[in-house]
């Protein structure tokens, strides 16, 4: 389980879409309250999803081989094939040899209000990821310290960078408006192609550790 949800944790993490939107927020006025609240959001809904999920289990694995934890893995084996196939035919459109076009709304997050940013930070999830990080923490125990540490892990990991540009923005503000935007630019550029390679990296992992498991 730990190892599963580090490999979805970092594949959250890196996802390029959100992290666009949320250095755009960053280089608008009062960005950093615009961020925080972008990150607020996210993690929090982090947090509910893994809340729900546990109360579903009441804090205790399925037995193996038993009905509850056959889904989880079914789950976690169609979201992997369904990010290959994703994943394959992105790329075999040109997705991973040319520049996609900037979406309209991203030119707008300059005169966004905080309670957008926050709305921002739900919608845009990555929710496969955040659906196959749900359907491995049916596997937690939390009787077990390493079940808990692997639940902060996962949600550290895949909020990580948006607190790092977060803290970059606070205390080096010159210095980040530079950086963080040749960061964006490029995250913009190679958007397709960062989506190809995560989504068939993620896909691939889930696909044959679900195999695994259910074999």
């Amino acid at each position: 389980m730990v190892l599963d949800l580090v490999v979805i944790g970092l594949a959250i993490n890196a996802g390029p879409l959100h992290n666009s939107a949320f250095i755009l927020l960053l280089s608008a006025p009062r960005g950093v309250r615009k961020g925080l609240a972008f990150i607020l959001a996210w993690l929090g809904c982090l947090v509910l999803v893994l809340a729900a999920v546990l109360l579903l289990t009441g804090g205790k694995p399925p037995a193996p081989r038993s009905a509850p934890s056959t889904l989880a893995l079914a789950l976690k084996l169609v979201l992997g094939i369904a990010m290959v196939v994703y994943a394959e035919r992105k790329r075999s459109r040109g997705g991973g040899r040319r520049a996609p076009r900037t979406p309209k709304w991203l030119g707008r997050l300059d005169s966004a209000s905080g309670w957008t940013a926050a709305g921002l930070g739900v919608l845009l999830q990555p929710w496969g990821l955040v659906a196959a990080g749900a359907a491995t923490v049916v596997q937690a125990h939390l009787t077990s310290l390493a079940s808990y540490a692997a639940l902060v892990v996962f949600c550290l990991l895949a909020t990580s960078g948006l607190i790092a540009m977060e803290l970059y923005a606070t205390f080096r503000p010159e210095k980040a408006r530079t950086e963080l935007g040749a960061l964006r630019e490029w995250t913009e550029t190679h958007q397709d192609q960062v989506i190809v390679t995560l989504s068939l990296l993620a896909g691939v992992w889930l696909v044959a550790k679900s195999i695994y498991q259910l074999v």
